[in-house]
Order: C-alpha cells, then structure tokens, then sequence
C-alpha cells in the first residue's frame, strides 16, 4: 500500500506573508526533506492584501525556480472572510496577478464565516478548492462536482471536525476530495501514510481515500500545469 500512494501533496499552506510561522523557503526545504512531490503556498488574502501576499509569494517561486528542489512549488491564495459576492471579483483578480491556484475559505464551525461562502466558492470558475467546508449541502457538493471544485478534509484542529460529513455528503454528489493540513507551523505536516488514514477516518474506503490523497491532488496538479 505504501508504494500505491505515492509522494505527499499538500495544496493548503500558510507562511509568514499572513498568519503562518516560516518563510516560503522554509516551507519548501522542510517539505523537500520530507520526500513530498508539491506542494501550494496559498495565504490568507481579502481586498487589503491579494496584491502584496502574491507579488511577495510569486518573487519567491521565481527565485526557487533557479535552483533544483527536488518538489513542485506552487503559488495561490486563500481568499478569507470576505462577503461571498466578493469571491468572483477576489478570484478573477488573484488569478490575473499570476496564482496559480485558488482557494476559498469555507464555511468551518469554528470561525464566523458568512453564510453563503460555500455557494459563492463552488460556482465561481477560478475557484480551485473550498477549504474545511463544514455542514456543506448536497446541493453545494453537487456544484462543487459539476464545476470542478475540489472539496477539502482538514488535518487541522477544529476544521476537521467535519470530515466525516464532508465526506459523505461529497461522495454521495460525485465530488473529489483532497486531505491538506491548513499547514501553519512545522508540527503541521503530515505524512502521506497519515493522510491516508485521516481519509480513512473520514469515512472512506480505502479506493476512496487513495483518491483523496493521490489521485485527486495529482490530477489538480495536472490542471495547474495546463493552466500556466
């Protein structure tokens, strides 16, 4: 099984351009050393902040370009507390400044989030993934499926609370799923042997949660790539 899931992928991390503790480069070589295959840089942004966090984040990448990491490194945003109609104009903006993936900060029990953001998120087109969802909808995760919205299962501490609704709501619409930490700290990484397990705690069978965590993100990958 352990040669089936293959490298780790983690599309969800913060770094000290919002609310993490390391540095972009930090993040990266602590990864690398780790054995992952990619990984995303995506920090918490709103109207105050999308244009410095990607053009610092972005100057970053294209000075690790130059060197020979042995992990793919990838830019985006995590769109956070922001009315839901700001999500389409917050999203097209971020992808016009060069990010690469697009996440939006979903509906978690344990932070104020506004209702709606779930909907905003799964039917705006430059959305890529909606973060720790909660009580998501069937009808949210139906829409989530038909536009290409990745559903995520949290490692993280509250966020995961939900996992297993998640879970079960997705799969019943058809959606995929992808487990990321919401990294913040190095005690946040996670392998892939665990993430397969947080999968399986979630409530999937095990050719589900080897979607989850190699298939899916691998796939995403696959539409970045196609996307720059």
């Amino acid at each position: 099984m352990e040669r089936r899931l293959g490298r780790r992928v983690d599309l969800h991390m913060h770094s000290l351009l919002s609310d993490g503790v390391l540095l972009p480069s930090e993040i990266a070589r602590r990864a690398e050393s780790l054995g992952f295959k990619a990984i995303a840089i995506t920090d918490h942004v709103d109207h105050s902040n999308l244009e410095w966090v990607l053009s610092k984040a972005l100057t970053f990448r294209k000075e690790a370009e130059k060197h020979s990491y042995e992990i793919e490194i990838y830019v985006g945003v995590e769109i956070t507390h922001v009315p839901p109609v700001s999500i389409p104009v917050l999203a097209s903006r971020a992808r016009r400044l060069g990010a690469q993936l697009v996440v939006v900060h979903g509906e978690t029990l344990v932070e104020p989030v506004t209702p709606g953001t779930n909907l905003s998120a799964v039917t705006t087109p430059e959305v890529d993934i909606l973060a720790h969802p909660g009580l998501i909808t069937l009808e949210e995760c139906e829409k989530a499926a038909s536009n290409g919205v990745y559903l995520e299962l949290s490692t993280r501490k509250g966020h995961c609370l939900t996992n297993g609704h998640i879970a079960r709501t997705a799969e019943k619409a058809g959606g995929k799923l992808l487990v990321n930490t919401d990294f913040h700290s190095p005690e946040d990484f996670v392998s892939q042997g665990d993430a397969f397990k947080i999968a399986l705690g979630s409530g999937l069978n095990e050719d589900s949660a080897l979607k989850a965590v190699k298939d899916f993100p691998e796939e995403l990958l696959k539409k970045i790539g196609e996307k720059v």
